[in-house]
């Protein structure tokens, strides 16, 4: 496997600095993220908030930092039951092929047609704004982007002898998907969840926006981007560009690191 690269190294540098930055929020971060001080409202930086206050005169640091985990957290929860479901999916069309195949990919090519923001929405419209609930509906979006890719890789992989082998040798067709295709596909799972996760991250951020993801007074980049959007007209432009340079950011290391492990796979195969 290629190595990623000089770009990739820096993509992954940026992302490692953001995960740790998340990871370490409760300890590292100054202040209380929902913590309000009116003396310092819409304060600029100083010593005391490096980054400035919002207009509540919360610490702005403090909330990127906290809202960093859930712009990390919540995507990554919708990649990782979309992949679960969508190879499970794949591997079942592939092994059984005939009415089987042809239901599941009917049912992903409907699936596929809706932008997956659409399920998150629909989520929301049915059981009420929250973060899980949109992760729910993301997950469903998502399963078709990463079921399509694998069950056309798992179908090559159904007709190489090594499969034709072990079926003869008596193992099942659940051991044979699980122990020999999947383990050959891998790479392609892998690069397609790091691809789809830059696009959960715009989503949650985009119904965040909206106000119908995580509730304030949560810290969330994708609210931090709309209260400082708010706060723009005031004069006050740091909480808006801030939040929305660090989701750029972010998406931007995660779409380099699925290009080169799209890149990598392809050079498996």
């Amino acid at each position: 496997m290629r190595k990623l690269g000089v770009l990739g190294l820096v993509a992954s540098a940026v992302l490692a600095v953001f995960a740790l930055a998340a990871l370490l929020a409760p300890w590292a971060a100054p202040y209380d993220p929902n913590a309000p001080d009116l003396l310092a409202a819409l304060s600029g930086p100083t010593v005391d908030h490096l980054l400035g206050a919002d207009t509540l005169g919360r610490d702005l640091l403090s909330r990127l930092m906290w809202g960093t985990r859930i712009t990390l957290i919540g995507p990554t929860f919708v990649i990782l039951i979309a992949t679960v479901v969508g190879v499970l999916l794949a591997l079942l069309a592939a092994w059984n092929g005939g009415i089987v195949d042809t239901v599941i990919s009917w049912c992903l090519d409907v699936l596929f047609s809706v932008p997956g923001i659409v399920f998150g929405l629909i989520a929301v419209a049915v059981f009420g704004p929250s973060l899980p609930t949109v992760i729910v509906g993301l997950s469903i979006g998502y399963i078709p982007y990463v079921a399509r890719l694998v069950r056309g890789a798992a179908l090559r992989e159904r007709n190489m002898p090594y499969v034709q082998a072990a079926w003869l040798q008596g193992q099942s067709g659940v051991g044979i998907s699980l122990r020999q295709i999947l383990p050959n596909v891998q790479p392609i799972v892998v690069a397609q969840a790091v691809s789809s996760l830059g696009f959960a991250v715009v989503d949650l951020a985009a119904i965040s926006f909206l106000g119908l993801g995580v509730q304030p007074p949560t810290a969330d980049l994708g609210l931090m981007v709309k209260s400082g959007f708010d706060s723009v007209l005031r004069g006050h432009p740091i909480e808006a560009i801030t939040a929305g340079t660090a989701i750029v950011l972010i998406v931007w290391s995660i779409t380099v690191i699925g290009d080169r492990l799209t890149d990598n796979a392809r050079s498996v195969k």
